[in-house]
């Protein structure tokens, strides 16, 4: 398979995946700091891919795939690790997962439609969000909690709008009925 630039930026970003969870959970001096500079890598690389792809024309039906996959294995690694160092509670956690299969479960509904649901103002702030509470967390920043809290309630926020904007997908959804 010959990938183009984004998709190769892509599949970095979850390739670097398993690379900040050994860092982060293994015992190595500084292991927080590099495990940080690691996600920080790699969310950097989700706005790269993306605007390449559109900059060069180059988007294609795997980058809108992996791209969104590769946000959430690095987000839902990041917040089980943040789980598991006790950093953050697991409902917080579980509310942002659920949040982003929710999402794409809409969004593969759409797709079936021939609807493509774009990510929307809400949904990219709270990307940025989740990523700064992540570090915040991570690193133990001051007021970390209030940063968490923060990206809890624009992901449910994000959810709902999603949703809601949805809703005419999911109710005129032929095979809903019957």
């Amino acid at each position: 398979m010959n990938l183009n630039l984004p998709n190769k930026i892509t599949l970095l970003r979850i390739f670097l995946v398993p690379v900040f969870m050994l860092i982060l959970l293994e015992k190595i001096p500084y292991g927080e700091y590099w495990a940080a500079f690691v996600f920080t890598l790699a969310a950097l690389t989700d706005g790269l891919d993306g605007y390449i792809a559109r900059k060069k024309k180059l988007i294609t039906n795997l980058g809108k795939f992996m791209d969104p996959l590769a946000d959430k294995l690095l987000v839902t690694a990041a917040l089980i690790s943040l789980v598991e160092m006790g950093r953050i509670p697991s409902w917080m956690a579980t509310i942002i997962v659920s949040r982003e299969f929710a999402v794409t479960g809409l969004r593969i509904i759409a797709a079936s439609q021939g609807v493509v649901i774009a990510a929307s103002s809400l949904g990219k702030y709270k990307t940025v969000s989740q990523i700064i509470a992540i570090l915040a967390a991570l690193l133990s920043l001051p007021y970390a909690m209030v940063i968490v809290w923060v990206a809890v309630i624009l992901t449910i926020i994000s959810g709902v709008d999603y949703f809601y904007n949805g809703r005419d997908l999911i109710l005129n959804n032929p095979e809903n009925t019957g």
